[in-house]
Parts: structure tokens; sequence; C-alpha cells
């Protein structure tokens, strides 16, 4: 994964090699690196991101994609990429043990809108991408949660609850409890904020913007793991031959 943050905009890349030898190679870590220049030009679509050129030479990033392939000897991948952008405020970045500057297996992006001081902002932007990194948060807001995630919680909680044997107020009054302290655990400005272990990232937010004398939102948050999804893909067909096998 490599990250690139500047002043306002910023992008994400997972590009996949077969081996971590060929991810601790120069030529790999500079190709990846190059890609995510790239996609912070043009934007996250992938065939955007491939047929336009690539840093320093005549070569798209597909052609380059191809030659890298070619004298590394093993297959590569641009998986994924998401770019983000905000008219005031800053897009912070995170890799966690990177592998090199912006590179790692674990990278994030925060965009925080506001006019408050730029160098303040992206300090304490950084802080709550390395949060993100930590508890790995499903939505920045409640709102912006998938519903049918909420509504798959909502139903095991009220069986749950009916349980109990409390009549129904009851236990819409359980149910509601239960959901705010699932939104603590998934949505960003819900959890305890890791740097100091005791408001929620909310509070945090509130409080840096009465610092730097203007609001703070977090506007968007993008955060990539190497290979994840991919290996419950592996799994998923590794029972379907075990399927085959016994059938």
């Amino acid at each position: 994964v490599a990250v690139v943050a500047e002043g306002a905009s910023g992008a994400i890349v997972e590009v996949n090699a077969e081996t971590d030898f060929v991810a601790r190679n120069d030529e790999f870590q500079s190709l990846v690196k190059g890609i995510a220049s790239v996609a912070k030009d043009v934007g996250g679509d992938l065939e955007a991101i491939k047929a336009a050129s690539f840093p320093g030479g005549s070569d798209t990033v597909e052609a380059a994609l191809t030659n890298a392939i070619a004298t590394i000897g093993e297959n590569m991948n641009l998986r994924r990429a998401a770019s983000m952008s905000v008219e005031n405020g800053v897009v912070a970045s995170y890799v966690h043990n990177a592998a090199a500057e912006g590179l790692g297996k674990i990278g994030i992006l925060v965009a925080l809108e506001s006019e408050g001081d730029a160098a303040k902002l992206a300090e304490f932007g950084k802080q709550i991408a390395m949060h993100v990194a930590a508890t790995n948060p499903e939505a920045v807001s409640v709102e912006e949660l998938d519903p049918a995630s909420v509504d798959r919680e909502r139903t095991v909680l009220s069986e749950q609850a009916r349980e109990s044997g409390k009549p129904e107020e009851i236990i819409a009054k359980m149910v509601e409890g239960r959901l705010n302290k699932f939104y603590q655990e998934v949505v960003l400005l819900k959890q305890t904020f890791v740097i100091d272990g005791e408001n929620s990232v909310e509070k945090a937010v509130e409080m840096k913007a009465k610092e730097i004398g203007s609001p703070i939102k977090v506007s968007g948050m993008v955060r990539y793991a190497v290979g994840e999804g991919i290996e419950k893909e592996e799994a998923d067909f590794a029972a379907e031959v075990a399927a085959a096998v016994s059938g």
C-alpha cells in the first residue's frame, strides 16, 4: 500500500506482488509510489490510472507495470485506489510499520475540512489516521454506516433482548442502548480516541477546533490493509474444492 498526501489532496493505492521479497524490492517500491502520485492527480478510477502517464517517462502506468513484471519476474496487480481532496483543510496520511516512506502493509488517508492553522490540522489529521490504523472503523459517522449492517445488528440485539421476557417498550430501550455501544465500536467519531484514551474522537475534534479557532469536520477516511478480502476469497475457493471432492 502506498499513500501520498500533500496539502488538501491525497491518494492511496494497493499493488499486490506474489512474495514479500519483491515487496521489499526498490524497483517495486518506486513503481507503487509512482502509481500513488498518478492517482493523486487523476483520481481513484483504476482504468484512468492505468491509461495515465507514469512519472518521469513516456510509458503509461499499465506499460510501466507490465515492464516491471517482465524485469522482476513476478506477477503484480494494481488492485484498488482511492483519492480525496478538500477545498479548505488538509488530507493527512499514515502508514503503519512503513517499509519505506509512504509505503507499508496498512495505509490510511483522512480528510479534515477546516479554515484553521494548516500545520496543527495536519498534525491532528495524522493522529486520527493513526487511530484509524489501530481501530479500523467501518464509517466516519453513524449516518454513513451501511444500513444493512445496522439492520443486522438491530435484529440480533432485538432477539437477544426478547429472551429477557421484558415488555416491548423496555426491549426497545435496551436495543437502542446496545446499538449505541455498537456505534462506539465501529463508528470513527464515536470511538474512544486511542491517542488520549479517554475522549471520543468526536470530542477530540471539538477540542482541537477550539484550539485552532475554527470548526473541523472529518469529511472522509480510507484504510487499506494489503490483501484484506483476498484471504476470504481463497478460503471460499478451498471450501468449494473440498465440497467438489466430497461430492
